[in-house]
């Protein structure tokens, strides 16, 4: 995690002081602080990132509320938000907001805006490009700090386009009205960095993190194919890449049944291409699963993907003991640490080819590998470490903006 800088002191010589409750045993803390996260989709590591903040947040007494996309996520969303609901003291707010910029947009920051002005929190977290821009284009009703965390977003969004330059030139005039960068990586920093600039704000970086339950190990179903990919389907996630790695082991008479999870807007594509090459007995596709049950269908898993930022389904298997081929991409060789010398290029099917052949051939050695990757997460990925950092940081960017006004 980013060092914390001390402020007390400078705080002291202005008389600005850090405000507390205390608990019924006597102990004190800080005072709660009124929170509002803003995203687009429920969907994804990043609505999986916001629940574990809302609940860690809400379990340490501060006020939560959420403003999302009331267009996405379908009946599984509306259950989950449901079960949150308890840990949401100031409640959530459903509106359309678009994936791409849309003139919707104009009623999204309107519905937004209502919601700071009627709430008038502490912090406003956005997440990923379209949470951040509309926490950070909106009026400021208050006193909020407004945090960013981009879980790619923009940063990898369309490189060499139109579209992506165009959505990196709205990042770089934001870039002034951030308080908070809360980078979900190294890499997304210093990607954050070449593509956009130097943060104009405070910089922390606080990485995603897991829970002890999710260091159980998985049962294996009787079933299970020899591999299981978890993504979106959608280009960066690589998919037809792993297709093609599969055609190429088959005729080569070693073939590989694959186990792929989860919805997109390539479903339709994929499934053609996996019958076009001939692999309509070793591939199966089932819709989405959670990542415990996804894990039990394969023995081994293979994150393919283009780009990613710190993905927690990578995390989520680490911690598991699950067995791992993945690409050298985005915040997956900060997960790996030492192991990251097995990682692959991507778009590379030979390489991918050879690490399945690999894997296969010697399970042992992936275990051995997976046992190494599995210590060092539960040694460096915390989901409590996750959340008092993302607080300490809220923190000393709010005493920050208060010891300006002695300056």
């Amino acid at each position: 995690m980013g060092q914390m800088r001390p402020l007390r002191s400078a705080l002291a010589a202005a008389d600005v002081s850090f405000a507390t409750t205390t608990h019924p045993q006597g102990a004190s803390r800080p005072a709660s602080l009124k929170i509002l996260h803003i995203l687009r989709a429920p969907l994804g590591g990043l609505f999986r990132h916001v629940i574990d903040l809302v609940q860690g947040q809400a379990q340490r007494g501060h006020q939560v509320g959420l403003f999302i996309d009331s267009t996405t996520g379908g009946a599984r969303a509306e259950t989950i938000l449901a079960e949150l609901a308890p840990c949401l003291a100031l409640g959530f707010e459903r509106a359309a907001i678009p994936r791409e910029l849309n003139p919707r947009d104009v009623y999204a920051l309107h519905r937004v805006s209502r919601r700071i002005a009627a709430l008038k929190p502490d912090v406003l977290h956005g997440h990923g490009a379209k949470g951040a821009a509309l926490a950070r284009i909106v009026p400021n009703y208050g006193r909020a700090i407004r945090a960013y965390t981009p879980h790619g977003g923009s940063l990898v969004y369309c490189p060499g386009t139109i579209s992506g330059s165009f959505y990196r030139s709205v990042e770089r005039i934001l870039n002034w009205r951030t308080d908070l960068f809360l980078f979900e990586s190294s890499y997304v920093a210093d990607l954050f960095r070449a593509k956009i600039g130097t943060p104009r704000a405070m910089v922390r970086i606080v990485r995603n993190g897991v829970g002890k339950a999710e260091f159980e190990p998985v049962a294996i179903q009787p079933d299970a194919t020899d591999i299981v990919c978890v993504g979106e389907l959608r280009p960066v996630k690589a998919i037809d890449v792993l297709i093609e790695a599969l055609a190429i082991l088959k005729s080569s008479g070693q073939p590989v049944t694959a186990t792929i999870v989860g919805e997109g807007p390539d479903d339709s594509k994929l499934k053609a291409q996996a019958a076009r090459r001939g692999l309509a007995d070793e591939v199966r596709f089932v819709g989405f699963r959670p990542a415990r049950e996804a894990f039990a269908m394969g023995r081994m898993l293979v994150i393919p993907s283009r780009a990613e930022s710190l993905p927690y389904v990578v995390l989520e298997a680490a911690a598991a003991g699950v067995p791992i081929i993945a690409t050298e991409v985005g915040g997956v060789p900060e997960i790996f640490g030492p192991q990251a010398v097995h990682l692959i290029p991507p778009d590379d099917i030979a390489a991918l080819v050879e690490a399945m052949r690999a894997a296969l051939v010697d399970p042992g050695e992936a275990h051995r590998i997976a046992e190494q990757i599995r210590a060092r997460v539960r040694a460096d990925f915390s989901l409590s470490t996750m959340v008092e950092g993302g607080l300490a940081a809220y923190r000393e960017a709010l005493a920050l903006r208060k010891l300006a006004q002695f300056t």
